[in-house]
């Protein structure tokens, strides 16, 4: 199949997705089966299963992205036939191309396709939780300056303001001081003299300025 010919399939792919009422994409997956040149729906059915199998493996819950439905359509005469079908998100679409007859030149090329798109979505996360926990460090900073301007007005030294802050780790930390967070962690030796908040998630540095 020629990348001409690629090309026209996935832009009309791109083309039938659609957005459920919570504006959340997916995509029928009766449609996709015929985008990746799957007559036999039965055959197609098989490949979900699989990928419903990959999702539940990598500890994703499946009915966030496999949503099982009944559809309403036409036949001959006027008639009207109940099918079996998905909406699919474009995760599911990626397992699906994961676990799709690799002898398929649209189902090769869907892998690389979805692929991507996995990798890029996975960046663009990344990049969020990395600016989500910098702006939850610098107010764990800013509370933290105020905590210890606090206690300093009420005559508590720079070593009492450890023995403090060390204190409050081991109370949050499930009886773990400070130093033995950092092992758990793997902080390495030459990090040692960082504050703990530095190797946190933002889930951690916000419970840390709570503490604080």
């Amino acid at each position: 199949m020629s990348i001409e010919i690629f090309k026209n399939k996935f832009e009309d792919l791109e083309n039938i997705w659609q957005k459920d009422e919570n504006d959340v994409e997916f995509i029928y997956a009766r449609d996709l089966a015929k985008i990746f040149s799957y007559k036999d729906w039965r055959n197609f059915e098989l490949v979900i299963d699989k990928a419903k199998v990959s999702c539940k493996g990598n500890n994703i819950n499946v009915l966030d992205h496999f949503v099982g439905i009944n559809k309403m359509v036409k036949i001959g005469s006027n008639a009207i036939r109940e099918l079996e079908d998905y909406k699919l998100t474009r995760y599911a679409c990626y397992l699906v191309a994961q676990n799709g007859d690799p002898r398929k030149e649209e189902i090769a090329f869907a892998q690389n396709y979805f692929a991507v798109q996995t990798r890029n979505f996975e960046l663009v996360m990344q990049r969020k939780e990395d600016y989500e926990r910098v702006l939850e460090r610098y107010e764990l900073k800013e509370a933290e300056r105020i905590f210890s301007e606090e206690l300093y007005q009420r005559g508590v030294d720079s070593e009492g303001f450890a023995r403090v802050r060390s204190r409050g780790d081991e109370t949050l930390f499930g009886g773990n001081t400070t130093k033995q967070t950092k092992e758990k962690l793997g902080v390495p030796e030459t990090y040692q003299h960082r504050p703990l908040a530095d190797f946190f998630n933002p889930a951690l540095v916000t419970a840390k300025k709570l503490a604080v």
